[in-house]
């Protein structure tokens, strides 16, 4: 967090080691809450950039852009905030670290722009804002950040000590959310704005057969058996060399951003025209941020037994087989085939969205991951030998998406097939029918 123009999206970029946000000489490019991930010292961190503050500004987007920045703010577990060393300490940054301050989190001050070390005794005027951990950096070229991002775990580290077990035995499953947030995701033109009419029985979202009709998100609120459903109709999502107009290009991004913020994603598929690369390409944007995921054969009534233009019926077993074979990384999925434009097939969505919803939130306590650890035989898993380890305990740290800490004698990347190995067995004893399953190693 900081002032507009002090480099914290360089400074972001720098941390999750990608481009991934907008930077320029302009202040202000950074408006909305931009999210990134890394690793750093066997931790894996959730990185959040925000636009620049100005805590006393009154005009509507600065508001907006503080309000989003409060949102990052309730959610972090340390807060670094960015000043521009090669300018003077203003009132607003006064300000803006004494709100900070009082939020009680971790705080950690980067003086940016230190690109010497001549440059580091200007810094000591800084320490006016009362913040302790500070450090001298250079956003664009890297120095500096390394000792950051030590302090930072090593501050987080102190205080999460021991977490591990407090969330234990807590039964099995999670309090049900407020509300599930839904995407329906896909390529242009395979009815995800149908979809949306139908599960919502409304006219919410523009229908046409011009692929790209929809290019901001449309969302509607569901409630049914006493569960809320927000569902959100994405822009189909393109390759980037097929996106030409700007607001297609920022659609396109923003049906990413909508898709990071959802609970469940339901994946829709043409079937006249099958499983395509794109669709995998999609799956694989919902499937790497942890979204759980139903997949959707939509137009089945175009396909199926009966279509209309005579052709032989494609064959449900078979379609699902290809398709699960195209999509192997999505093995945990539900697939149900329906019709969004006559409604075929869509009273059993719910019922699958609720059991999903549910088992992204379940919880295994230490004590029962144990006893099925110990039924485990590790021998099984095809893993070379130099990159065996031996395991401890297991443990589940996170649900939405679960996560699962694997406590062993080494601090090293567990081997992809002891991943996967270790997957299966979870999923064969606990379910998870529908979600994603991350598993981190962590040396004893």
């Amino acid at each position: 967090m900081g002032r507009p123009n002090v480099g914290k999206s360089t400074l972001f970029n720098r941390i999750v080691g990608s481009r991934r946000a907008i930077v320029g000489d302009e202040p202000g490019i950074t408006r909305d809450r931009l999210y990134g991930e890394t690793d750093w010292q066997g931790r894996h961190l959730r990185v959040v950039d925000t636009g620049g503050i100005m805590p006393e500004e009154k005009e509507f987007i600065p508001t907006e852009i503080f309000r989003q920045a409060r949102v990052a703010l309730d959610e972090a577990d340390a807060v670094i905030m960015v000043v521009d060393g090669r300018t003077e300490l203003a009132a607003p940054d006064l300000e803006l670290a004494r709100l900070l301050q009082r939020t009680g989190k971790p705080l950690f001050l980067a003086v940016n722009k230190i690109d010497t070390l001549a440059q580091e005794a200007d810094i000591e005027d800084f320490r006016r804002l009362g913040i302790r951990e500070m450090f001298p950096v250079s956003s664009e070229q890297g120095t500096g950040v390394a000792e950051l991002l030590d302090a930072i775990l090593e501050k987080i580290n102190a205080e999460v000590a021991g977490t591990v077990e407090i969330a234990e035995e807590t039964g099995q499953e999670e309090p049900q959310a407020a509300e599930t947030k839904v995407a329906i995701i896909g390529r242009p033109n395979v009815g995800k704005s149908t979809l949306l009419n139908r599960l919502t029985g409304t006219a919410r979202a523009i229908v046409s057969p011009i692929p790209g009709t929809t290019r901001d998100a449309v969302d509607e609120l569901v409630e049914r058996d006493g569960r809320s459903y927000r569902f959100i109709d994405t822009a189909g999502i393109r390759r980037k060399g097929k996106t030409k107009l700007m607001a297609e290009k920022l659609s396109v991004v923003m049906a990413r951003k909508h898709l990071e913020a959802a609970d469940v994603a339901l994946l829709v598929i043409d079937a006249v025209e099958g499983v395509t690369a794109l669709d995998a390409n999609i799956a694989g944007y919902a499937h790497e941020s942890g979204r759980s995921l139903i997949i959707l054969v939509n137009k089945w009534d175009l396909a199926g037994p009966g279509r209309p233009d005579g052709k032989k019926p494609a064959d449900r077993n078979k379609f699902e087989q290809e398709a699960r074979d195209a999509l192997k990384f999505l093995s945990y999925a539900p697939v149900l085939f329906i019709s969004a434009t006559s409604g075929k097939g869509i009273d059993k969505v719910f019922p699958v969205l609720e059991q999903v919803a549910a088992e992204r939130r379940k919880r295994i306590s230490t004590s029962e991951m144990n006893r099925f650890l110990e039924m485990v035989d590790f021998d099984r898993a095809s893993v070379p030998a130099s990159k065996r380890v031996k395991i401890y305990y297991l443990t589940q740290a996170a649900v939405a998406p679960p996560t699962f800490i694997l406590f062993t004698d080494r601090p090293v990347k567990l081997h992809f097939s002891y991943e996967r190995f270790l997957e299966n067995q979870i999923r064969r004893a606990f379910g998870f029918v529908g979600t994603p399953i991350w598993i981190k190693n962590r040396a004893r």
